[in-house]
C-alpha cells in the first residue's frame, strides 16, 4: 500500500476497560485504590529493605529490584487508565503512545527474567550454601541485574522500532486501556508479518527461557530439601522458597490465563479482563506476598516501627 494516499495517524483513542458509564465511578475508586497499595507496597518495600542491614543480602537485593520493576510496570499503564473512567475520550498522542509501548514491553519483560534470577538465587542458597556468598557475590549479583535490563531494553527497542515502521491509516481505536502490541498491529494499513514474527520469537524465548530456569531450580531445590532428615530443616528450606513461589504462580498464572486461552472463549474484551491480572494486580500483590510471608521483612518493619515510637 502506498502510505502517500493516506492520511497518517497523529493520536489514538484507548477504548478503556468498559463503555458503561454507571460502572466509570465505582471502577476509578477500585483502581485507584490498587494503584495506591502498588506504590505504596512497592516503595516501602525498597525503603525497607535500603533501611535494614540485616536485608543487603543478593536475595532481597533482587527483591528490591523486583519491587521498582512493579511500580515502574504498574506507572506505565495504570494513571492512563484511570484518566479513561472521568473523560468522555481517552486521547493518548502517537508518540505517547510508542513510550508507553516501549516501556510496558521493557518492565514486562524485566519481571520475566527477574523472577528467573530469584530462583537461580534460591538455588544457590539452598544446594550451594557453603558457596553462596562466593557463588552470588555483589558483583554477580549485578551483573545478572544489569544483564536483565539490558537484554529488556534491547527487545523492547526492537519492538517498538518495528512499530514505528508500520503506517497507521485505519480507525484510531484501540480496543484496550493501553497502547499493548497486539491491539496497536491491528490498525496498521502496512504488512505486520515480521511484527507477528518478532512477537512470536521473543514471546517464546522470553517465557521459555525463564520458565525452564525456574523449573530446573526448582527441581534441583526439592531434590536437596527431600535430602534433609529433620523436618525442621525442610519446613527451613522450604519457607526461604515459598514467597518466590507464590510470586511466581501469581504472575505466570495470570499471563497463562491471558494467553493460553482456547480461541473459542478467546476474546479481545476478556484480554483486557486478563491483561488487568498482570498489570495492575500482580505488581500489587507482590510486596503483600514478601510482607506477610516474610519473616524477615516482618521483622524488619516491626523494628522501623518501634524505633518510630520512641522517638
Amino acid at each position: 500500500m502506498d502510505p502517500g494516499n493516506h492520511s497518517s495517524v497523529t493520536e489514538f483513542i484507548l477504548a478503556g476497560l468498559t463503555e458503561k458509564p454507571e460502572l466509570q465511578i465505582p471502577l476509578l475508586v477500585f483502581f485507584l485504590g490498587i494503584y495506591s497499595v502498588t506504590v505504596v507496597g512497592n516503595l516501602g518495600m525498597i525503603t525497607l529493605i535500603g533501611l535494614s542491614s540485616h536485608l543487603h543480602t543478593p536475595m532481597y537485593y533482587f527483591l528490591t529490584n523486583l519491587s521498582f520493576i512493579d511500580f515502574c510496570h504498574s506507572t506505565v499503564v495504570t494513571p492512563k487508565m484511570l484518566v479513561n473512567f472521568v473523560t468522555e475520550k481517552n486521547i493518548i498522542s502517537y508518540p505517547e503512545c510508542m513510550t508507553q509501548l516501549y516501556f510496558f514491553i521493557v518492565f514486562i519483560i524485566a519481571e520475566c527474567y527477574m523472577l528467573a534470577v530469584m530462583a537461580y538465587d534460591r538455588y544457590v542458597a539452598i544446594c550451594n550454601p557453603l558457596l553462596y556468598n562466593v557463588i552470588m557475590s555483589y558483583y554477580r549479583c549485578f551483573q545478572l541485574t544489569v544483564t536483565v535490563y539490558i537484554l529488556c531494553i534491547i527487545e523492547s527497542a526492537i519492538h517498538t522500532g518495528f512499530m514505528i515502521r508500520l503506517y497507521f491509516c485505519k480507525d484510531n481505536v484501540i480496543n484496550h486501556y493501553f497502547c499493548d502490541l497486539l491491539p496497536l498491529l491491528e490498525l496498521s494499513c502496512s504488512s505486520i508479518s515480521m511484527n507477528e514474527l518478532l512477537a512470536l520469537v521473543f514471546s517464546a524465548f522470553n517465557i521459555l527461557i525463564p520458565v525452564l530456569t525456574i523449573l530446573a531450580s526448582y527441581i534441583f531445590i526439592l531434590s536437596s530439601i527431600l535430602q534433609i532428615h529433620s523436618t525442621e530443616g525442610r519446613s527451613k528450606a522450604f519457607s526461604t522458597c515459598s514467597s518466590h513461589i507464590s510470586a511466581v504462580a501469581v504472575f505466570y498464572g495470570s499471563v497463562a490465563f491471558m494467553y493460553l486461552q482456547p480461541s473459542s472463549v478467546s476474546s479481545m474484551d476478556q484480554g483486557k479482563v486478563s491483561s488487568v491480572f498482570y498489570t495492575c494486580i500482580v505488581p500489587m500483590l507482590n510486596p503483600l506476598i514478601y510482607s506477610l510471608r516474610n519473616k524477615d521483612v516482618k521483622f524488619a518493619l516491626k523494628r522501623i516501627l518501634d524505633s518510630g515510637k520512641c522517638r
